[in-house]
């Protein structure tokens, strides 16, 4: 096993290499600490007992509760159940439903987090936590939900699904898109972006001609960090806004409403800003931005409508409202009618006009 130490733009201790989840007792007993709840969704419990007997008397138990959008009565149980066990830390192992409730878990208690990514979701890598409730999904950042260690074992994503392979990455790669023009970027923020896209550029199209290809699949986890890095510097804008919208209104899955709403939003804000998501065009091909990721998506075969997860067509007037209602900062104007027409072409599963 080659282990790499990625230079994190955080204290987080990250770390990529083939094997690394069976390393996950000496991170526990790095942090000082003896007794690990692990996290999981209910569809990778088997992967959580798995990781359970690598960690043997250091494992306080397994909970496999985690769901989409971190329902907060979730994360409450998953609270009670940590303090029953006895537990002083968590290690997660799954994707972004996985990484928020160890982050919620994080934000009650303070207890330290170790997480083992399986998708390209790159929460793992900021300090922000979104939660749900009452079908509303609200956002915080604060230092104490940003995990102490991240593990990226290629060799457990080898078996994602090329469509969620796929979904997956078009999430990060909104992190890194929107970050371009995020009124608090920099010089690092700009690199970062632009690394997480050039390695999904580079490598995702590999990955799905041969989904166990352990390196092109390590490049891509690398695209996921540097992406979800660059989510916890800058601040986001009308993409992410749009997928809580919806995904909290109408309980979307998160991946597949990422890349549904990617093209489409930068579309919008490419009319304001063209020179600086001019980036776009050059890595993934294209004459503008948005068309670029779709077209980009087109060839991935990833979803392109709202309709096709279960939308009503009746249901974007409420969408494009509660969007409109408390706009986060956006370089083009945040109106209803724009909004509005934009969300029609993103349900429709039209290419943009921009």
């Amino acid at each position: 096993m080659t282990v790499d130490t990625f230079p994190a733009p955080t204290s987080a201790r990250v770390l990529f290499g083939a094997g690394l989840r069976h390393t996950a007792r000496d991170e526990v007993r790095r942090l000082g600490c003896r007794r690990a709840l692990i996290l999981s969704t209910p569809a990778q419990s088997d992967s959580a007992l798995a990781l359970a007997e690598v960690l043997g008397d250091d494992a306080a138990g397994v909970f496999s509760g985690a769901a989409m959008h971190t329902p907060v009565p979730i994360s409450e149980a998953a609270v009670a159940h940590m303090r029953e066990v006895a537990a002083d830390c968590v290690v997660a192992i799954g994707g972004g439903s996985t990484t928020g409730l160890g982050k919620a878990i994080a934000y009650r208690t303070g207890f330290p987090q170790i997480v083992i990514p399986t998708t390209y979701a790159g929460s793992e890598a900021t300090p922000t936590l979104g939660q749900t409730e009452g079908g509303v999904k609200t956002t915080l950042s604060d230092p104490r939900v940003q995990p102490e260690v991240i593990l990226y074992d290629p060799e457990l994503i080898t078996s994602l699904p090329v469509g969620m392979t796929v979904t997956s990455a078009l999430n990060a790669i909104a992190h890194a898109a929107e970050a371009l023009y995020a009124p608090n970027r920099t010089a690092t923020s700009d690199a970062l972006a632009l690394e997480g896209m050039r390695a999904f550029a580079r490598s995702l199209e590999v990955v799905i001609a041969a989904p166990d290809g352990v390196a092109a699949r390590e490049d891509t986890l690398r695209g996921a960090y540097a992406c979800g890095a660059v989510l916890g510097l800058v601040g986001m804008s009308l993409h992410h806004k749009l997928c809580h919208t919806l995904g909290g209104a109408f309980d979307l899955p998160h991946a597949d409403t990422h890349a549904i709403m990617l093209p489409h939003a930068i579309g919008y804000n490419a009319r304001t800003v063209p020179d600086l998501l001019a980036p776009i065009c050059e890595i993934f091909g294209g004459e503008t931005p948005g068309t670029a990721l779709y077209d980009y998506a087109t060839r991935l075969n990833a979803p392109k409508a709202l309709r096709k997860l279960g939308v009503a067509e009746v249901q974007l007037d409420h969408a494009a409202h509660l969007a409109t209602r408390k706009p986060y900062p956006n370089p083009a104007p945040i109106t209803r009618d724009g909004i509005r027409t934009l969300l029609q072409a993103a349900w429709e599963g039209a290419r943009p006009q921009v």
